[in-house]
């Protein structure tokens, strides 16, 4: 499901975009759509190919996160001229040791998962790492609040090392 509320001028800001998608947990059928949602918005409103690959790969782990770990989650994107703000919020087992959760190759996936090539352990570390401000919240046994904020390049700087 996608809600998607058009071009609007905030009272106190410029026009923004803001998607929303509902995401199942183990419908792995559906996986990757509201990523790749979210992509094709950034790129017809004209943000930066490197902020949309940068983007796109944030929604996709965080969407990922839900299918693979929650019952179900809300990935949403608010997107204006200057950034786009992606957030995941689940109903899942939350995250005891965030910390851990961050590091490279950590995971919780369970076996089957692994077996169809999901559950890494990278999920989180890309999203962190493609972010330009990242934060993550869990409460254990009711789920887990991430947000990540992708600046826009301006045009003529993409591929510089100017997004942090």
């Amino acid at each position: 499901m996608e809600t998607r509320k058009p071009d609007q001028t905030a009272p106190d800001g410029p026009a923004r975009l803001e998607l929303e998608f509902a995401v199942e947990g183990r419908d792995f059928a559906a996986a990757g759509n509201a990523a790749s949602r979210i992509k094709r918005a950034l790129e017809h409103v004209g943000f930066a190919a490197r902020a949309v690959r940068r983007a796109s790969i944030t929604a996709y782990e965080a969407e990922m996160n839900i299918v693979i770990h929650a019952r179900r989650g809300v990935i949403r994107a608010c997107i204006t001229p200057e950034a786009v703000t992606i957030t995941a919020d689940d109903e899942g087992p939350g995250i005891p040791d965030i910390e851990l959760a961050m590091q490279e190759g950590y995971s919780t996936a369970p076996e089957d998962i692994r077996e169809m090539g999901f559950g890494a352990g990278m999920g989180l570390p890309n999203m962190r790492k493609c972010s330009d401000r990242f934060s993550i919240e869990s409460r254990v046994g009711q789920g887990t609040a991430v947000r990540a904020v992708i600046r826009n390049e301006r045009r003529g700087t993409e591929g510089r090392g100017l997004d942090r």
